[in-house]
């Protein structure tokens, strides 16, 4: 999918930082594809576009809850069953892929219980049942900005596959 942003926001939005160029670029994939990301709208999207979304959709969960809400709110399919850590490899997060390799394992192990509809005293319980997404949790929080970086870095290097730029 052709994703148009102008030449003047781009660059206002790189100015103001590496957040705000994602940003910028995330929302107008999203823009572009409808608005949510779901298994019709991916399909308009190009591998490239449906890495970042995946990266901006996993920041986001995981900074909020951790990699166990990522799951139980739906995601672990999209992230783990698909082929992110390695993509997340070849734009040059290596520390990062391996995380989500070690959360993979994790999610083929406990996804089921993870995943099962509870209340929110059920839901804040299984922190305490799972500690063993705790180091995960840290050890993301540890490298997020680094690892925003990395991936600002690809996008500026590979513009052209996510968005076309209105001069």
């Amino acid at each position: 999918m052709v994703v148009r942003i102008e030449e003047t926001a781009l660059k206002e939005a790189a100015a103001k930082g590496t957040d705000a160029f994602l940003t910028l670029i995330h929302d107008s994939i999203l823009a572009a594809a409808g608005g949510e990301v779901n298994a019709e709208t991916l399909t308009r999207l190009n591998g490239e576009q449906t890495t970042l979304l995946a990266y901006f959709i996993l920041r986001s969960e995981v900074m909020d809850g951790g990699f166990i809400q990522l799951i139980h709110n739906g995601y672990g399919p999209f992230i783990f069953l698909n082929p992110f850590a390695k993509a997340m490899r070849l734009w040059g997060a290596h520390d990062f892929g391996k995380l989500v390799y070690k959360g993979r394992k994790l999610f083929g192990k406990y996804g089921k219980e993870l995943c099962k509809e509870c209340s929110d005293d059920e839901f804040m319980a299984l922190f305490e049942q799972y500690p063993k997404f705790d180091s995960l949790d840290d050890a993301f929080v540890e490298m997020e900005e680094e690892v925003t970086g990395i991936i600002a870095h690809y996008v500026d290097e590979h513009l052209e596959q996510f968005i076309s730029i209105n001069s």
